[in-house]
């Protein structure tokens, strides 16, 4: 079998190719059956906000398709095994793909498989032009000494479409090829087949166009792939070039990295379509309970992708403004089908913080000034429906009065310091935990000095600066647990804090509020082997919490990017520069396929390295961006 490649560095461009590139092996289950289910265990390519995605082949036999497509509205589905598979037959035999010189590659922005035989070769191309359209280019070239007689048939299993002499009809996908010699179709299957005669020399092009369409529309675009190419070239290119620009230190294994974390966040790229209205990233193609626009992924997302494509960072942050209601409180997510999008709950506030990581990168003050009274009336609005006593703090809650949704507002969903927690109602469509929660409030007071930050440049007078510096004093009267030596929950009324140590503790020094004492303390738990420094650091439960489950505990001890990111930032916020490098080095080798070539993972295991639940997940990709981007 032939190796397949993935995840390629893009070094430089060579004229009418699409770049240089260092190459290292793929071993990902690339398999051509659609798989059953809501994990969609493929590792797929889409790009430019496109609803529809393609894998490699795996297998020899399968060689001359691209999987697919998938398709990745609320019903994600494999349409087809390989809904254009090419044949070839010259001088009447049919040449067998297995038995040719085979390169397989997963490039940034493009597949591509080629096949040489003494004769002939044939490269087959596909990358996306819009985010409805995709093209499908063939060319074969007669290296032989004589005319050959080419025969050219592509095929596939079908079901609902219309086949016609130039293309298939569906009602929401469609193919568009060069008129055919001849067509066939049953309910199931279609091929069309083209003849021509090659001179010594010659080449046969074709180019089809592939188009997905969420809402029936489809687009009636003409395309010259070879033009299409080099801006496609042109554009990744750009990313990579952005991205790298400045990063001097890395590795060669980092900048594969970076690259994949690029890649991962513009496979969960969708484009505006139906409900949703901007461009928005999913958290993860891997898992269809993910088919949606997240609230504080978007934020986080936003942070990294900021570094090598602003402009979608400030659409992903504006799709859920776009819903942001009339009391300024966002949607936990938001879908394609708006009657889907969840009110119970909000997130943890970081939105202020993805605008100024989108205005640090982008210099765009018209964003900033665009954004500015939507992010006030948001951060107002935890005051006003989340602080249950009025002291100014505030606690996780839900519209619905749920528990669950209270801890889905947390967004460390199932963690140990919630279980005792009980519901409270502060009006008639607002409840809260009976528990002030430390990140929480470290997040509005980071909130405050963004926001003050982002005032001055949008040239709006505010007193955000005054009010940190008066909630600052509050959150470590507080929270600050002096015996423990660490930052912990309060439940209301309760003289003791909430026994439990997870990595809200260390969000008081990513926010800037901890005293240098206190951050020394915090920082001697982070650094102990029997409390969070794991071969994975800094998981999201003390190691030595009776609670403490990796495997199956989801936020009661996996190694969580985000929460990981905010611990090293802090402690380089203290001077702990050298501590913060090591666990990231640790992260970097211990954590499951980083440095390899396997997808980026929605968490891991602290003590095997194993990667777990979704694979190809944005805000973990987004996070390893600003992990490499700051070494």
């Amino acid at each position: 079998m032939k190796k397949i490649f993935f995840f390629i560095l893009t070094i430089g461009v060579i004229p009418g190719a699409f770049g240089q590139r260092a190459l290292f092996p793929d071993v990902l289950n690339l398999r051509t059956d659609p798989p059953e289910g809501k994990r969609i265990e493929q590792n797929v390519f889409s790009d430019m906000g496109a609803w529809h995605a393609y894998a490699l082949p795996l297998q020899p036999k399968d060689y001359g398709a691209f999987v697919g497509p998938l398709v990745m509205d609320m019903n994600g589905r494999w349409l087809s095994g390989a809904v254009s598979r090419l044949a070839v037959a010259v001088n009447g035999q049919k040449r067998d793909f297995a038995g040719a010189k085979a390169d397989i590659h997963y490039f940034p922005g493009m597949l591509e498989q080629s096949f040489v035989w003494k004769d002939i070769s044939i490269r087959q191309q596909l990358i996306f032009v819009s985010g409805r359209e995709a093209l499908l280019h063939t060319h074969i070239r007669n290296h032989s000494g004589n005319p050959l007689q080419l025969q050219v048939e592509y095929f596939g299993r079908v079901k609902g479409m219309e086949v016609k002499n130039t293309g298939l009809e569906g009602q929401r996908f469609s193919i568009a090829w060069p008129s055919a010699d001849s067509t066939y179709a049953d309910s199931l299957r279609y091929a069309a087949v083209w003849k021509t005669s090659l001179r010594p020399g010659a080449v046969f092009d074709q180019t089809q166009r592939h188009s997905f369409a969420p809402d029936g529309n489809h687009p009636n675009n003409q395309y010259d792939f070879n033009t299409e190419l080099k801006k496609n070239t042109a554009r990744w290119n750009g990313y990579l070039s952005k991205y790298f620009a400045g990063t001097k230190r890395l590795s060669g294994d980092e900048k594969r990295l970076a690259v994949k974390g690029i890649v991962t966040l513009m496979t969960n790229w969708r484009s505006a379509s139906r409900d949703i209205l901007h461009d928005g990233v999913f958290p993860s193609v891997n898992y269809q309970g993910f088919y949606g626009v997240w609230s504080w992924d978007s934020w986080k997302q936003a942070a990294g992708i900021a570094t090598f494509f602003p402009e979608l960072a400030k659409n992903n942050i504006r799709s859920m403004f776009d819903y942001q209601d009339a009391h300024g409180m966002i949607a936990d997510c938001i879908y394609a089908d708006k009657s889907e999008n969840n009110w119970r709950d909000t997130k943890p506030p970081l939105a202020a913080w993805g605008v100024w990581e989108v205005f640090r990168a982008s210099k765009d003050t018209a964003f900033v000034r665009e954004m500015w009274p939507k992010l006030v009336r948001y951060h107002e609005w935890w005051y006003k429906h989340r602080d249950h006593d009025g002291n100014g703090l505030c606690e996780y809650g839900s519209t619905d009065g749920t528990r669950i949704a209270a801890a889905w507002e947390s967004g460390m969903d199932n963690a140990v310091r919630f279980d005792s927690a009980v519901m409270l109602k502060n009006n008639a469509a607002a409840w809260s935990l009976n528990q002030e929660s430390v990140d929480l409030n470290a997040y509005l007071y980071a909130e405050k000095v963004y926001l003050a930050k982002l005032g001055a440049i949008a040239g709006e007078r505010n007193h955000f600066t005054e009010a940190a510096l008066e909630l600052k004093r509050g959150i470590g009267d507080r929270f600050y647990d002096a015996p423990a030596g660490y930052f912990r929950d309060r439940m209301l009324g309760a003289p003791k804090h909430v026994p439990v140590d997870g990595p809200e503790g260390w969000i008081p020094l990513w926010a800037g509020i901890a005293t240098t004492a206190q951050a020394a303390a915090v920082k001697s738990k982070m650094e102990d082997a029997k409390k969070f420094n794991a071969r994975v650091p800094l998981p999201t439960l003390s190691i030595d919490h009776p609670a403490f489950d990796p495997e199956d505990g989801y936020w009661r001890g996996p190694v969580w990017l985000d929460q990981f990111a905010f611990g090293t930032e802090g402690l380089r916020r203290y001077g702990y520069r050298k501590l913060a490098a090591a666990l990231e080095t640790k992260l970097l080798t211990g954590a499951e396929g980083l440095l390899a070539d396997q997808p980026i993972y929605e968490n891991y295991h602290p003590l095997s390295g194993k990667g777990l639940n979704a694979r190809n997940f944005s805000w973990s990709a987004a996070h390893l961006l600003m992990i490499l981007k700051n070494k």
